[in-house]
């Protein structure tokens, strides 16, 4: 009798899971459509051709503009405001992942509880406590276990993994872009003094001009005009003079606040040198590499491996939520028997939670998540768009730069010989001062031209570090090898879908 009503018991348990399993929420017809681009879908080989260089290492500044310029950079990303708020989202960014690991771990807590009371004489409690007063004691000691069949909190625990790292790879993006812009500054601060001290000699060499054109035309050589015209050229010089000491204490300030300082501490830096240049040439496999050296491309790619992570986790929302809890302890009427042995109490035991009649809030929530992964997909795919466009830019306007230059130095040597030789004929007695003065003002003109090219071409070689990830590595760093695909941890959402 016993065998046939435990089949019938075990056949009933069996129907009503298959019931209950069956009157679950489905999330059938809710897929994204979102695909990431591979880098070497894009055609670069003519705008980014392979030409054997080196990607920038950390020590870039150091390169650049040597000792004073790095430990200028070094103090930035000490100090910077915004690096700090970037280091506060990393440790909240590793918070979510302790909870998210917590979830997965058995949990446990002691408890007392003790109520004191009377007890009523029409009730349950027997004769001599009914219509008395006294205590009702336990202490236990409470465990709960989530089975996670699912994968739910496996899930999620990779999403907040990925959003840890997303956060890790801003905050390199963030020292990065305060990086170069503080050695664009300082390019900047060394290319408007360089421009004073050109501006200060031709307004020097424009006194002289004036000085002789007065007394040419006090015995009659030259007229009113052209005296007007060398106080016009003399009042456009001393404007610019003001105008390049408001740009140099602005540079300064600049580059105080960068440094997470007061403006004083502007004041404390030493004039710049434009730096020398030195040829750059493009590493190979730079499409597919970019990927790994850009912080900001790295952070939208986990980015959409944490939206992955929701995905599962919300698909296994759909499914029942199985937890085990046990207790173990002492309970008694009155607390002088408490802890006597006849007063111990156990117990374990499943809870079992059905997402029945939750289709709506359910299939809404899992929409959310669809919608928020399609479009950190288009944000990444446009990113890495972005970036290759930039690195073209980039090299694009330094290639262009350095022809500029060539022609430019070229206009400087003609300059040198037209001054060189208004300087002979006016030695011999061929000629007088005045050819000799107009060739110096048009030398230091073309010098000033040539100083604004070395100084862009200086300002575009850091651009151009700042395009190709200034030094990142994801590899080395622990933030590579994204994947955006669920891992094994959710295999049995995705067989019983």
């Amino acid at each position: 009798m016993m065998k046939p009503f435990r089949f019938a018991r075990t056949m009933l348990a069996t129907s009503c899971a298959v019931v209950l399993l069956s009157s679950c929420a489905s999330y059938k017809g809710i897929e994204t459509s979102g695909t990431l681009n591979a880098a070497e879908s894009y055609a670069t080989t003519q705008s980014l051709p392979a030409e054997h260089g080196q990607w920038p290492d950390a020590s870039w500044a150091q390169t650049i503009g040597g000792a004073p310029l790095q430990a200028l950079v070094d103090e930035a990303i000490a100090g910077n405001p915004d690096l700090q708020v970037a280091t506060a989202r990393i440790n909240a960014a590793k918070a979510a992942a302790e909870l998210a690991r917590a979830n997965r771990q058995i949990k446990g807590n002691a408890a007392f509880q003790g109520t004191y009371q009377r007890y009523t004489e029409n009730g349950l409690v027997p004769a001599p406590l009914a219509g008395t007063y006294d205590s009702d004691n336990s202490l236990t000691l409470n465990f709960s276990y989530d089975l996670d069949f699912w994968g739910k909190h496996a899930a999620e625990f990779r999403s907040a993994l990925a959003q840890d790292k997303a956060a890790q790879a801003e905050h390199y993006n963030a020292r990065l872009m305060i990086a170069t812009a503080v050695a664009r500054g300082w390019i900047q601060l060394g290319h408007v003094y360089a421009q004073h001290d050109l501006n200060q000699q031709q307004l020097e060499v424009a006194e002289k001009l004036k000085s002789l054109m007065q007394m040419r035309y006090r015995v009659g050589l030259d007229d009113a005009s052209n005296v007007q015209t060398v106080e016009q050229s003399l009042a456009f010089l001393r404007a610019q003079q003001s105008s390049l000491d408001e740009a140099i204490a602005l540079t300064r300030n600049q580059l105080a606040a960068l440094m997470g300082k007061g403006p004083d501490r502007g004041l404390q830096i030493a004039r710049p040198q434009l730096p020398t240049e030195s040829a750059v040439a493009l590493p190979d496999q730079l499409p597919l590499a970019l990927v790994g050296r850009r912080p900001d491309l790295v952070a939208a790619r986990w980015r959409v491996e944490a939206a992955q992570g929701g995905i599962d986790a919300s698909k296994a929302s759909f499914y029942p939520n199985i937890n085990l809890s046990a207790f173990a302890g002492f309970s008694s009427l009155g607390l002088s028997n408490l802890l006597e042995s006849g007063s111990r109490i156990a117990g374990i035991g499943p809870a079992i939670t059905l997402p029945i009649l939750s289709s709506g809030l359910l299939r809404g929530g899992l929409k959310q998540q669809v919608a928020n992964y399609d479009a950190l997909v288009a944000t990444y795919n446009q990113a890495l768009t972005d970036a290759l466009r930039d690195v073209a830019d980039q090299v694009q306007s330094l290639r262009a730069a350095e022809q500029q230059s060539v022609q430019q130095h070229a206009g400087t040597q003609a300059a040198s010989i037209s001054l060189k030789l208004a300087q002979e004929r006016e030695r011999v007695g061929t000629s007088n001062m005045l050819p000799v003065l107009l060739s110096q003002l048009g030398l230091l003109a073309q010098q000033r031209n040539e100083l604004d090219s070395l100084a862009r071409r200086s300002d575009l070689r850091i651009a151009l570090i700042k395009a190709m990830g200034g030094g990142f590595d994801a590899d080395t760093l622990g933030l590579g090898k994204a994947s955006a695909t669920s891992s094994t941890d959710s295999t049995s959402v995705r067989n019983a879908s």
